[in-house]
């Protein structure tokens, strides 16, 4: 429409376009027709970014010699996507990540949110996250969920700081105004079934507490899950993955994904990705990014991803969004050809 209509409405009527527009501005209206989105095809996704572990792990040491104690709970450093234009937006689309650090000794106090969130223990071990009263250790390459409303505080006994990082759907939470946050202390903390009593494979617990809407398992070590992601089959893209799953529902909390020359995939969702080990790269729509250990990147929805591993092992932690989008009905995936 765009010239044609407006051309229209100028030769007709009394009043100038600008004066039309301005009756517009001043009812807080916009006219459809000029806006460049209303009709726009989209031809690919927005742009991904990689945080290089040797960049950033200088600068989380000069995080920890600048901040207090009385920092303690917030001695975190954001990954903003750069070309969001904006310091307060997330990582990409829906997820917020960032790398969280606790000295030796320091107690971060116990809050809940509205938000899920997942801890993923990127460097140290020995400190502890307890989650409405069940305390999780955290070892290198441990997944801690504290979904949303959970109490949840961190506690360090070990020697050494300790580098992990938190995966929030923040964004998601703001764009819907929903997002909420509340201080300790902790109160009305439910009781939890022991987690000894989901250790065996396919049997569960047929008692009260166990029907809820978050995985009763707090802690999952990196350890099981690298034993089991070697021992997956090859996924379509020829990837191997797993997914940390509920014990009680087998929905799928996190996923995890090794693999090397992916066949091309494009979905709605979005995923940020921590390499536990390994090097290679990855292509996302025009962008090729190399990673090695302990790097972090994004995989905005909307691009053709391909992964190709450069070392016999190359393993990365994947969180994304998923499983939100199926449940709304937004999830759309699809594979490319081979080779590209």
């Amino acid at each position: 429409m765009g010239a044609a209509g407006t051309q229209a409405m100028t030769s007709s009527g009394d009043k100038s376009y600008e004066e039309v527009r301005k009756a517009w501005r001043d009812a807080h209206v916009h006219p459809l027709w000029e806006n460049p989105l209303a009709h726009s095809e989209r031809n690919g996704g927005p742009r991904p970014h990689l945080w290089s572990w040797r960049k950033i792990r200088p600068l989380l040491d000069d995080a920890m010699k600048v901040t207090t104690p009385a920092a303690v709970e917030r001695r975190v450093l954001t990954l903003v996507d750069p070309h969001a234009g904006d310091a307060t937006a997330g990582t990409t689309t829906n997820l917020t990540t960032a790398l969280q650090m606790l000295l030796a000794g320091e107690t971060a106090r116990p809050h809940r949110h509205s938000m899920n969130a997942i801890r993923f223990v990127v460097e140290g071990s020995g400190a502890h996250t307890i989650v409405d009263g069940k305390s999780c250790l955290m070892q290198e390459g441990d997944l801690i969920l504290t979904p949303a409303w959970t109490w949840h505080e961190h506690v360090h006994s070990g020697s050494e700081p300790i580098v992990w990082m938190d995966a929030l759907d923040v964004p998601l939470h703001r764009y819907l105004g929903i997002d909420a946050f509340e201080p300790g202390p902790t109160h009305d903390v439910p009781e939890y079934a022991h987690e000894d009593a989901f250790a065996v494979a396919n049997v569960v617990p047929d008692v009260p507490g166990t029907e809820l809407k978050f995985s009763p398992v707090f802690r999952y070590p990196w350890r099981q899950a690298a034993t089991a992601v070697r021992a997956a089959p090859r996924a379509r893209d020829g990837a191997r993955r797993v997914r940390y799953v509920n014990p009680l529902t087998g929905g799928s909390a996190m996923a995890l994904d090794r693999g090397s020359d992916t066949i091309p995939f494009r979905t709605t969702s979005n995923a940020v990705c921590c390499v536990v080990e390994g090097a290679g790269a990855t292509r996302v729509g025009d962008q090729m990014l190399s990673w090695e250990a302990k790097d972090i990147f994004s995989l905005p929805h909307g691009n053709w991803i391909s992964h190709r591993a450069e070392t016999d092992k190359a393993t990365m932690f994947v969180v994304s969004d998923r499983d939100a989008l199926k449940r709304l009905d937004l999830l759309k995936e699809e594979y490319g050809n081979e080779g590209g």
